[in-house]
This record gives structure tokens, sequence and C-alpha cells, in this order.
């Protein structure tokens, strides 16, 4: 089983390296590709520095259960009211832009 199948790589330097490890244990010899041409003339650092492969960006979404319903407390109405609340009292610390007369200042 490869490793891959547990901890697939992610970086661009990382898909270099196992790509040529692979090849290399399959094949007893490195590839004649870009990113084997970096290795052997710039070691390991080569390809750190210059991957060849672009990386694998790998997302996960988790999700959160919501809470029971209930006729008394409602955290949502509840949140609602908190921002709603947030957003008035930073338009009272506002100054007006219009003074008591209606005209603009």
């Amino acid at each position: 089983m490869s490793l891959w199948s547990f901890w697939p790589p992610v970086e661009a330097a990382q898909i270099d390296y196992e790509a040529l490890r692979a090849h290399l244990l399959e094949h007893d010899r490195l590839p004649g590709d870009l990113a084997a041409a970096r290795f052997g003339r710039r070691g390991l650092a080569g390809l750190i520095t210059w991957p060849v492969s672009e990386p694998s960006l790998v997302a996960e979404l988790a999700g959160a259960s919501r809470p029971a319903w209930s006729p008394h407390a409602d955290p949502r109405v509840d949140a609602l009211a908190a921002s709603y609340q947030f957003l008035l009292d930073a338009a009272a610390r506002q100054p007006s832009s219009t003074t008591m007369s209606g005209g603009v200042r």
C-alpha cells in the first residue's frame, strides 16, 4: 500500500519528489523531465525552491448541527437582534451629517 493513500502530497515540491521517487523505484533511473533535471543539478533544494508541479489544494467542509427548536429561545433570533443592535450603536456613534433644521452641513 502506498503512503499516498494515507497522506496525499499537497505541496508542489512534495508532489515532484514523490513522483521522482516512485519512478526511480519502478524503473531504477530518474525520468527525463524538468523535475528530474532540477533534482540532478541542485538536489532536493532545487525541487523545493523551483517546483514543477502545481500545489494540490484540498478543501474540507465542516458542518454544525443546528440546536433543537424551542418556542422559548431561538439562538438565531438572539444573534439577529444582537447584530441589529450593534449596527444601531455604531450609527449612533457616527457624527450626524444633517443639522437640526434639516440642512446639510
